[in-house]
């Protein structure tokens, strides 16, 4: 499969490169690090990245502003997307070809050709195996490319702590970081905290709540959003917050938007992407994402991660 999409890269001189919406580092560092790599090793081929910027993240990298009419005869490749629904920038169907790279559960196959490893510890480590496969076919890894892959595994393993991290993880990142980019930076910018996140930190720690058997849960309503002055996207981002309490085996956060409830699960055994599946999401065994449309379906999540935390003896 490799082999496949490496030809069809060649093929194509217009290649653009889609993600996930509400992007994460591992989403933008396999979209804009396939990027660089494939500006770097050609040249004269059009390659955009797209979808809408996370504040964030743009230190990493902001998004290319392209018309409708750059996807004709363009290739098409979605980096570390699960599903349709959640593809930033509703254009990617509009290409000659699709690609989809990504390492969760494939529980939708779309595209024309489709790498998917759920082995791997991000989509950043499969698009480094896509460069260590190509390299002797005219692939360069730019200082660049690395930075922006270093800084999606790093993301996605969470400083390799999580059980994906593998001793292949340790090697890629040794190697990209031989390409001399300043990794401290990178850690710089991946975790450094507003002063008003901080604040709503340790509102979490003051008011998350534990079951019996192990659940922990937190809701962070409108109200509070506006209180401390804090998106639903760095909101969101403090799940890990409970990940090193004793007794949690699992956990859960509901952050209010717009028009619906994000729902933000995380676990140390129990598989709980099952529980997240059943509220219109997916994601990896120990995590995942849902969404909800009402408060009252709150208790209903907590209830079914109780369930899957009395399974696990």
């Amino acid at each position: 499969m490799i082999q496949s999409i490496l030809k069809t890269i060649t093929d194509f001189e217009t290649i653009i490169i889609h993600r996930h919406v509400r992007p994460d580092p591992d989403a933008y560092g396999s979209q804009c690090g396939l990027a660089e790599i494939l500006k770097a090793s050609y040249p004269t081929k059009k390659v955009f990245v797209v979808g809408e910027d996370e504040p964030s993240l743009l230190f990493l990298k902001e998004m290319d502003q392209i018309p409708d009419e750059m996807y004709e005869e363009a290739l098409v490749i979605v980096c570390d997307t699960a599903n349709q629904g959640r593809i930033s920038d509703v254009r990617y169907n509009r290409g000659k070809k699709l690609i989809k790279i990504d390492h969760h559960p494939n529980e939708d196959p779309y595209g024309d050709l489709l790498w998917v490893d759920t082995s791997a510890s991000s989509c950043s480590e499969l698009i480094y195996e896509l460069y260590l496969q190509g390299k002797n076919q005219g692939l360069t890894l730019s200082k660049e490319a690395a930075r922006l892959l270093f800084a999606g595994i790093v993301g996605d393993t969470g400083r390799f702590l999580f059980p994906s991290t593998n001793p292949k993880t340790f090697t890629y990142v040794g190697e990209l970081i031989e390409c001399g980019f300043q990794f401290p930076d990178v850690y710089e910018n991946l975790y450094k905290t507003k002063e008003n996140v901080a604040r709503l930190s340790g509102y979490v720690l003051q008011n998350y709540k534990v079951t019996e058997d192990g659940v922990g849960s937190m809701v962070i309503s409108n109200e509070i959003l506006k209180e401390y002055n804090v998106s639903p996207t760095e909101a969101s981002q403090l799940v890990s917050n409970l990940g090193n309490i004793e007794n949690i085996k699992a956990w859960v956060f509901f952050v209010e938007e717009k028009d619906q409830i994000r729902v933000r699960l995380r676990s140390k055994g129990p598989v709980i992407n099952g529980v997240a599946k059943k509220y219109n999401g997916g994601g990896h065994p120990l995590a995942s994402g849902a969404t909800i449309y009402s408060w009252q379906e709150v208790e209903n999540v907590i209830s079914d991660l109780r369930k899957v935390c009395n399974q696990v003896t």
